[in-house]
């Protein structure tokens, strides 16, 4: 398939990268929309949780902030909340104007850190079904590396950046108060990240994320030249 047609066949699609801290979704997103734009795609990047006015201050809360104090399900609810605003703001109308919406996580982020956390994903799954309505992604991309790799990839023992003008709720705060989570929750997550195509109500492929970036980035051309054929 030429990447002109694929990037039509993705019009008014919606694809998400995710998977555990440092495994690349990004980096991925971004080969991935640079070449349907390149191929004639209207390309739409988006970030979950954030992206929106409203959404980023309760990203501001959820990642900036030490969270011992919060309970799973508010944490939970806080981002699905966010993820509201970013599909009813961003995502939705993107996609009835027929364009390419990729998206850094989404609900399957969700299902792997609360469940991790202590929420049963069948009740994660049906909070993002009163938060989302409908707009579930086509296609979900998993990029899976070890816990290992991921601590370090993402350097957790690095001291924090403060932003201009950023307060901390506990003076003990990390800058991502996920990645502050020690490694057997990590490990969780990622075992919650792999299982995700038995349960999720969308089409997610697992792909190994430890290898170089071009490669990995035509895994993912081949795994949606096989979805969208």
């Amino acid at each position: 398939m030429t990447h002109e047609k694929l990037a039509k066949k993705l019009a008014g699609r919606f694809i998400v990268f995710d998977g555990i801290d440092g495994c690349g979704k990004s980096r991925q997103r971004e080969l991935l929309g640079a070449l349907l734009e390149r191929a004639g795609g209207d390309v739409v990047h988006c970030r979950d949780p954030g992206g929106t006015v409203i959404g980023d201050r309760i990203r501001h809360v959820l990642l900036d902030f030490d969270l011992a104090a919060m309970s799973a399900r508010c944490e939970a609810l806080l981002f699905m909340a966010s993820r509201a605003q970013l599909v009813g703001e961003v995502i939705e109308p993107a996609l009835r104007a027929g364009r390419i919406v990729l998206c850094d996580r989404y609900i399957s982020a969700t299902c792997a850190y609360q469940g991790a956390a202590g929420n049963d994903v069948d009740d994660v799954i049906a909070l993002g079904r009163l938060a989302v309505g409908k707009t579930w992604p086509d296609l979900t991309f998993v990029l899976d590396i070890t816990v290992e790799e991921s601590f370090a990839r993402t350097n957790r023992q690095a001291r924090p950046k403060v932003r201009p003008g950023q307060t901390h709720m506990f003076s003990d705060a990390r800058t991502d108060a996920m990645e502050a989570r020690p490694k057997r929750f990590h490990e969780k997550v990622r075992k919650i990240m792999l299982r995700l195509p038995e349960f999720y109500p969308t089409p997610v492929r697992i792909l190994d994320g430890t290898g170089d970036p071009d490669a990995i980035h035509q895994d993912v051309i081949r795994a949606l030249e096989d979805v969208f054929s």
